[in-house]
């Protein structure tokens, strides 16, 4: 199947409340232009420099969703354009994150990390310091940014049972943090699932996949 046609499939199985973010890191801008062309406007990037890359040599309407870990001394490459950053895991990124986005007059959207795998791979917070975040005074002096959901990874494994108690976990995650929202935390979006496991994510309260290889096909790293 060419990346329109699984693209096309993927869209029609989808609930309308689900937004999908087509993961396209590691493919070329050819591949991005064919799901552009086909209606998609939301990618993800997990490498800056890549996403900076591509941002410059495609159409100024699409939506960049940093999905990857974020180094804070990158942030202020993508600060100008960035519509979304998935894995923020501490304050002191966001800290970074907030001074960036004020430099370009923008307000950067994010999403809190959490640690939702057995894995030590895993990076996040726990749902403990994200309640301490929110609900700290240090947020309210963060003008340049907005928490608008969490995100996890759940742990690679066969094992469904377990990556439907780590969704489930998040989803009750965010239940406990949305009533806690602030001025610049309005919490709307769960971004979990992936292409293994998206349909069980949503089966569980997504509101956000992450998908690349159902829609662009098995990345090559060679590449890279």
């Amino acid at each position: 199947m060419t990346i329109s046609e699984q693209l096309n499939t993927l869209k029609s199985q989808l609930p309308e409340h689900v937004t999908l973010v087509a993961v396209s890191k590691t493919k070329p801008v050819s591949a991005i232009m064919e799901a552009y062309n086909c209606g998609q406007r939301i990618f993800g990037e997990n490498k800056i420099q890549e996403m900076v890359d591509k941002h410059e040599q495609l159409p100024k309407d699409i939506e960049w969703h940093m999905i990857g870990h974020v180094q804070r001394n990158k942030v202020k490459y993508m600060a100008d354009f960035v519509n979304l950053i998935h894995g923020v895991d501490s304050f002191k990124l966001l800290k970074e994150i907030n001074k960036q986005a004020q430099k370009h007059n923008r307000t950067i959207n994010c999403l809190l990390q959490i640690k939702i795998a057995e894995e030590d791979s895993k990076f996040g917070m726990s749902a403990n310091d994200a309640k301490a975040l929110i609900t700290s005074e240090a947020l309210s002096t963060l003008q340049n940014v907005c928490i608008t959901g969490v995100m996890g990874m759940a742990t690679f494994t066969e094992d469904t049972n377990q990556i439907e108690k780590e969704f489930q976990y998040l989803k009750t995650t965010f239940e406990t943090l949305k009533p806690l929202q602030t001025e610049n935390c309005n919490l709307q979006t769960i971004s979990m699932g992936m292409s293994g496991d998206y349909e069980l994510a949503i089966k569980n309260g997504s509101t956000m996949i992450r998908v690349g290889s159902s829609i662009f096909g098995a990345r090559n790293y060679s590449e890279q």
